[in-house]
């Protein structure tokens, strides 16, 4: 691959063999190979977090199942079926869609979201490190909810980039140590042109800007940053190609800064991972978790995109993975009607590979649709590139 980042990081993980890589740099004059006894480190990241009201009564029904979660809602069956992948990353990133609420509710739906917070604690048990939380979604509900939806993210031990509760907070970064590695995160999003934030609270929200994006990733080299990743919100709901302005600001960040992963979310549909420039861009990976109103398919499939960062003698040698995920949806029934047989009773996030793979007792139908989100999903991902062309493969890790 070609190299163009200073020295960065690395850790052998079990799921993959630390091997001597050879990648050209830049000039293509000479070669890098991973460095003997070099560090390494794998992230794992997803699309929208979206909580919408059919997912708080999924939680409500699980929590009455399950004894468990808080103030009536448990959001742990929901997520169950990414454990095992997310859980095996160094650093895992969820980008969390949309200000949360008190316990008790009242909630929202779209437009103007306003969810349980008992989904940061799933989201945390599920593996989740680090979520970014800049979005046209941010200021929804206003700075008070921006505040509240931190501390309870503080709350539930998951780090946080992208808004912010005062102007001296906006000017921190998210650095986390993974494997002796000092990784930051960044979050920038466009603004919500239904809910602006006001000129004088313009601080409590990243908004796209090249120079704001370069001036952040500075501060974080300041700080010691090895690797910096970039979340960003972008791109045009339910297409799944990158739009113009995303491509041409993925070339600029490629060019003109030193980001070593962008992550992109906000179109609720997979887009292409693609290489620009030597440096990995997903430009969407779709949502995690969701219920539209109108659920087309499209928007319950997603990706989980899994990135192993391998210290080499002259940078950083990135290998580009992913997962498939699908989030079931049980058909709509009449009260006091059962659905069909074999039919899905709940909505759950399913590893579609897993399920392919150990189907146990699956109805046909059902199978046929996980073989559809996969074979769907890859054909998105390589839209701007042949299979493989720039390494991109399917995750097989070992589950548990």
């Amino acid at each position: 691959m070609t190299l163009r980042k200073p020295l960065r990081i690395a850790r052998a993980v079990t799921a993959f063999t630390a091997i001597a890589v050879t990648a050209a740099c830049t000039s293509g004059a000479s070669t890098a190979q991973v460095k003997p006894g070099g560090r390494s480190f794998t992230v794992a990241a997803a699309g929208d977090v979206l909580i919408h009201p059919e997912l708080v009564d999924q939680a409500a029904k699980d929590a009455k199942e399950t004894g468990e979660g808080e103030a009536g809602l448990d959001f742990g069956p929901l997520l169950a079926g990414i454990k095992p992948v997310i859980s095996k990353a160094d650093l895992a990133i969820c980008h969390m869609e949309t200000p949360v609420g008190k316990p008790r509710g009242p909630f929202e739906g779209y437009p103007e979201f306003l969810v349980p917070p008992q989904i940061l604690t799933a989201l945390k048990n599920v593996g989740y490190d680090t979520c970014s939380t800049a979005s046209n979604h941010t200021y929804d509900h206003g700075l008070g909810a921006v505040r509240r939806t931190l501390n309870a993210m503080d709350k539930a031990g998951l780090g946080h980039t992208g808004s912010a509760r005062t102007p001296k907070e906006a000017e921190q970064v998210n650095i986390r140590e993974v494997n002796g590695v000092k990784v930051a995160h960044l979050s920038f999003s466009w603004m919500s042109f239904l809910n602006p934030t006001p000129d004088k609270e313009k601080w409590a929200f990243n908004r796209i800007d090249t120079d704001a994006i370069k001036k952040a990733e500075a501060r974080a080299r300041d700080k010691g940053a090895e690797v910096v990743i970039l979340s960003v919100h972008w791109g045009l709901e339910h297409y799944n190609e990158p739009s113009a302005p995303q491509l041409e600001l993925a070339e600029r960040l490629t060019k003109e800064t030193g980001i070593d992963l962008v992550i992109g979310h906000h179109a609720h549909v997979v887009q292409p991972i693609q290489k620009v420039n030597g440096t990995w861009i997903a430009y969407s990976l779709g949502n995690q978790v969701a219920r539209h109103s109108s659920p087309t398919g499209l928007t319950e499939e997603g990706a989980i995109g899994w990135f192993e960062f391998r210290e080499t003698t002259d940078g950083w040698d990135v290998s580009a993975r992913y997962a498939t995920t699908l989030m079931d949806i049980p058909p709509e029934v009449e009260t006091g009607e059962k659905p069909p047989a074999g039919a899905v009773e709940d909505h759950r996030l399913v590893d579609v590979r897993r399920a392919l793979e150990t189907p146990d007792d699956l109805s046909e139908e059902r199978l046929a649709r996980y073989r559809l989100a996969a074979d769907r999903t890859r054909g998105f991902l390589y839209n701007r590139g042949t299979p493989g062309g720039d390494g991109l493969k399917e995750l097989t890790l070992e589950r548990d």
